[in-house]
């Protein structure tokens, strides 16, 4: 699947379908206690093509399913505690909900999930309700319901894994703020992308600062997916869809990155100071030309996936921290680059994957009009599939760099200014087994397919 950064048995992930299914289980017998949730999850499904699973934060279940949740591979997290004391099971290497142990009138007792901010959610379903915990603050919570014992909760993060609000300090709020909005308005057409790169450093710099560096991270992301969302009409009906029933894009999965081969190093630089670790790396070699390092921020939990041209004889070492020499003939990650600029300035990102029910939400987008490529991965565990790009116009002064440097031909030089090239998308992503993994050959198929140079012309 993937060459590790490290050790190579560090990033097998495996598949967890034995701790899925008994979660899953505890979901359904939640789900027939609680018709509001049971609701929610049928219009989660019907409106927006996500599965219930994917929106958990996490589960209060009964100590009598201790024995089976170690047995499917959760182990206790030891730094943490529930609100009341109670032991926390996590799985370590899945992407599966935590769970509380704690006992109760039913099993689950509560379920958790977890909308982008908990005020959206009030308003869209015209609760009269207050959340427990100060807006912007670590962590916010709100009952929603109760029946039959069983109780839906939705709780807000914000760089925080714990399970008890606290108040902001004097000064946080604005400081949350302010660090919002600088990066909300950071400058993103510079004179060069080091000027890019320098102004973004000396932000990053205030914003740790006034926030620190898990906060900093959360709120930079934000500040991506809005950046990205604006530029992407497939994201922008998805996001409507699930801004109506309150949910915003707490399911996203991960962000993808393009980097060109002189800036990759200084976008791995300024994740680092963000907190990531690396995970992961990708090598396709000679035939496909590219690389990619993943890394995860461990308390936030963003994901990263960033691309890049790469050469054969890079693939023997860590090329997410040395600078790498430019190259004349560009790959796939360095032409699109090189028409729209770096994801981290003026492109935004590639795109942004989020967890759905895959089926469901392609025959839902299809119907508003946004067709899906060829899925890349369809496996039991792991389906993927992007909407069909969003095209974008291209600055000419960039078709000519490209064209005089010899790495796009006049002809494709006037088909870019004609028609333009495609600039991003918004990928489906279904899990199952809370598979953490990516698939290499795959993610190499759909690289080729969205290359620049192999995009058809729009009909006239």
């Amino acid at each position: 699947m993937s060459q590790p950064a490290s050790s190579p048995a560090a990033f097998d992930w495996p598949l967890a379908f034995d701790g899925e299914t008994l979660l899953r289980q505890r979901l359904a017998t939640f789900l027939n206690h609680n018709s509001f949730a049971a609701e929610l999850a049928a219009r989660m499904q019907a409106a927006t093509g996500t599965d219930f699973f994917e929106w958990v934060d996490h589960l209060v279940l009964s100590p009598d399913d201790e024995t089976a949740l170690v047995r499917a591979g959760f182990v206790p997290d030891r730094l943490l505690t529930g609100p009341r004391g109670e032991p926390v099971l996590e799985h370590p290497r899945a992407t599966l909900p935590r769970v509380l142990l704690r006992p109760g009138r039913a099993n689950p007792s509560v379920v958790a999930i977890k909308p982008e901010f908990v005020a959206d959610f009030i308003a869209a379903h015209h609760l009269n309700l207050q959340a427990e915990g100060e807006p912007r603050s670590r962590y916010r919570r709100v009952q929603i319901c109760s029946e039959k014992g069983a109780t839906l909760e939705a709780v807000e993060r914000r760089a925080y894994r714990g399970f008890i609000p606290a108040k902001l300090k004097a000064g946080e709020l604005a400081g949350i703020l302010r660090t919002a909005e600088l990066f909300h308005t950071r400058p993103r057409y510079c004179t060069s992308d080091t000027e890019g790169f320098w102004q973004a450093r000396k932000i990053l710099r205030r914003a740790l600062q006034l926030v620190g560096r898990d906060v900093a991270c959360h709120l930079f992301f934000e500040a991506e997916r809005a950046y990205w969302e604006k530029r992407n009409r497939a994201a922008r009906l998805q996001k409507f869809r699930q801004d109506q029933l309150g949910l915003g894009w707490g399911n996203h999965d991960h962000h993808t990155f393009r980097s060109s081969r002189s800036s990759f190093a200084e976008l791995m630089a300024f994740l680092d100071q963000l907190g990531f670790a690396k995970r992961e790396r990708f090598y396709a070699g000679a035939e496909a030309g590219w690389g990619a390092q993943v890394s995860e921020q461990p308390v936030t939990g963003i994901v990263i996936f960033a691309d890049v041209d790469l050469l054969p004889e890079e693939t023997v070492v860590d090329f997410s921290s040395r600078k790498l020499p430019p190259t004349l003939q560009l790959r796939t990650v360095g032409l699109w680059t090189g028409l729209h600029g770096e994801s981290f300035l003026q492109a935004g990102m590639h795109h942004l994957e989020a967890r759905f029910d895959f089926h469901s939400l392609r025959d839902q987008l299809t119907q508003q009009g946004v067709n899906l490529m060829k899925p890349f991965s369809d496996f039991e565990f792991l389906r993927q599939a992007f909407t069909e790009g969003e095209r974008w116009a291209v600055d000419p002064a960039r078709v000519e760099r490209l064209a005089v440097a010899g790495s796009i031909t006049r002809a494709q030089a006037d088909q870019f200014l004609r028609d333009g090239a495609i600039g991003s998308h918004l990928e489906n992503l279904q899990r199952h087994g809370g598979f953490k993994g990516f698939n290499q050959k795959a993610v190499s198929a759909i690289i080729a397919a969205t290359d620049p140079r192999q995009q058809s012309a729009p009909a006239h």
